[in-house]
């Protein structure tokens, strides 16, 4: 239904569309991120293109997680530095779960993905079995699940008001000398990140920047 203003009446015009799966239209457009010489995040259906150390297989169903936006990419970049072998991971907001897989991938040795999202659960179920990855637990909920866990490294891809929030549980599961790795906020928000960081006897090391979106990297004290 369009609704135009003409004069002083609101016209409503109707068009009928062919139906259609606009899921596997989007689907049908989403490209292949090259992240480095190193890494590709690929759909199912372009998956032989491509030669890379690292292939990750994303077909996204919608989900949060591509590669396409910045603290995602901010955020591969963070994991293609940190020593994973052995590790226990959280990926805190899992989207697709690209980041539970690459980490798998990296050789974490156990890799919990959560998220809010029944979609997004689902597609990272998916997702984990096109890499053949068999150490991923995918769980629906949020930081309440964390109670009583415990990781080596977590990754928080979410926004600022939930990193917020969910801070103190994060770091209750952290490990002595465990990294949290956050992002989904901006640059000018970092003095409030790093200020509930140091609450929580979270130190912030370093960030990394994209077009004014930015990882940063605590580790707990």
């Amino acid at each position: 239904i369009l609704l135009s203003l003409d004069s002083e009446a609101f016209i409503i015009n109707e068009e009928t569309f062919a139906e259609k799966n606009w899921n596997e239209e989007w689907e049908k457009n989403v490209e292949p991120i090259v992240v480095s010489e190193n890494i590709v995040i690929t759909p199912e259906w372009k998956k032989d293109d491509f030669n890379a150390k690292y292939k990750i297989i994303i077909n996204p169903k919608m989900s949060f997680g591509t590669g396409h936006h910045e603290t995602t990419s901010l955020m591969i970049g963070e994991l293609l530095q940190i020593e994973l072998e052995g590790k226990t991971v959280l990926d805190m907001g899992c989207g697709t779960s690209v980041l539970a897989i690459l980490a798998s991938k990296r050789g974490a040795k156990k890799i919990l993905a959560i998220d809010i999202d029944t979609w997004c659960v689902e597609n990272s179920i998916e997702n984990i079995a096109l890499n053949n990855v068999d150490n991923v637990e995918v769980m629906l909920g949020g930081a309440d699940l964390l109670k009583g866990m415990h990781f080596d490294i977590i990754l928080a891809n979410i926004n600022r008001n939930i990193l917020l929030a969910d801070m103190a549980k994060y770091a209750a599961c952290l490990s002595s000398g465990g990294k949290l790795y956050m992002s989904g906020f901006y640059e000018d928000d970092i003095y409030l990140i790093e200020a509930e960081a140091f609450n929580n006897n979270l130190q912030l090391n370093d960030f990394s920047k994209k077009n004014n979106w930015v990882a940063v990297e605590t580790t707990k004290n």
